[in-house]
């Protein structure tokens, strides 16, 4: 008897393929076979995915990007793509599709919409992002990373949580050290290529801290590539030992090692403070699509985990005085890091993974 098989389709950021990894890792332990459908940006954040996962590379599009050529020529891509890949499922039949979103997502989706196949969609943030905003009423069921996540009228929402990787939960509830007068860690995140604000304001706030607490300082920040001299000359003229890079492979142990994060609000982001559990202050991307990240911010938030600055609201001397007051507070830290806790879902990939089993038990809609 040949084994189940699951299609993942996933799109070319780390928060779409961040849980779609949690989910292939989960699924090939329960003995699926697993193919991952996504683009050639996609294709980079494979590294992490289990050697045993097939991964094919598929023709999509966004109207987000390129010229006027370009963008006349994103639905002959999109329905090229789903075409050839309604042809490769005929031939070799999944149980299940997952798509967790971004434009790459749709040629197996739509694929699976016009053959009847099981299918669900995974949306990590408390916004729907525009593709899962087309097929939420056309799939079987809306797995949320967020609660309450606004649905269209027909979709039906059902809250599991945020998976993360195994080594987030090789680090789920990491003993926390409360800062002190000691070396301390402070971990920037701004999403998987930095934040240009973050490089401009955080080293500037840095520079306002008392002598004492600067000195403690560890910094670890992603930047974006033409960022990363002048973060780390910044670092430097304030005398603060830093490691600037623009993206980081081993964040979760970064995280569990920190007294306190700066982050934006992305999904996966969000996620990991609430697995591994620490203080953090987040600054929402206030460009975000429908304004999730904000929607994303605010369980931490609400439970006291976090501290909340609007990007409009940013300026060093702010972030200066929040990260004073929390490095400056050992009991107040160590309560946020229990708060970050208390809210997280170190359970949402096995919720996904019980969906997608119920789901290849069903009639396909």
């Amino acid at each position: 008897m040949s084994a189940p098989y699951l299609v993942i389709a996933a799109g070319g950021t780390g928060g779409h393929m961040f849980p779609a990894q949690a989910l292939a890792e989960a699924m090939l332990r329960r003995g699926w076979r697993v193919r991952l459908s996504t683009d050639a940006r996609g294709a980079r954040y494979t590294g992490g995915f289990p050697h045993s996962t097939e991964i094919t590379e598929v023709q999509s599009a966004t109207f987000a990007r390129g010229g006027a050529l370009g963008r006349a020529m994103v639905v002959p891509k999109i329905a090229l793509g789903v075409a050839r890949t309604a042809w490769n499922m005929y031939r070799d039949r999944p149980d299940v599709v997952v798509g967790f979103g971004g434009y790459p997502s749709i040629p197996a989706l739509g694929a699976a919409t016009l053959l009847k196949l099981p299918r669900m969609i995974h949306e990590q943030n408390g916004v729907l992002g525009r593709v899962n905003q087309i097929f939420a009423p056309r799939v079987e069921a809306v797995a949320c990373g967020v609660w309450p996540t606004a649905l269209p009228e027909g979709a039906e929402g059902i809250h599991v949580g945020n998976p993360v990787r195994a080594a987030v939960l090789e680090r789920q509830g990491a003993s926390y050290i409360t800062p002190g007068d000691y070396p301390m860690s402070l971990l920037v995140i701004g999403g998987s290529q930095g934040a240009r604000i973050l490089s401009d304001v955080v080293p500037q706030a840095i520079a306002l801290l008392p002598e004492p607490m600067r000195a403690n300082l560890r910094v670890a920040q992603q930047a974006r590539p033409e960022d990363l001299d002048r973060v780390s000359a910044a670092y430097a003229e304030l005398d603060v030992r830093a490691d600037v890079q623009a993206f980081f492979t081993d964040i979760p142990r970064r995280m569990s090692e920190a007294q306190l994060v700066i982050s934006r609000a992305g999904a996966s982001s969000i996620a990991d403070l609430t697995v591994i559990g620490r203080p953090s202050i987040l600054i929402p991307f206030a460009a975000a699509a429908g304004d999730h990240q904000t929607a994303n911010a605010r369980g931490l938030v609400e439970a006291g985990a976090a501290i909340k600055i609007p990007e409009s609201a940013l300026d060093p001397s702010t972030l200066a005085a929040q990260i004073e007051t929390i490095l400056a507070n050992p009991a107040g830290a160590a309560q946020m890091s229990r708060a970050a806790m208390a809210v997280g879902a170190p359970d949402a990939t096995e919720r996904l993974v019980a969906l997608v089993e119920e789901l290849a038990q069903r009639e396909p809609a």
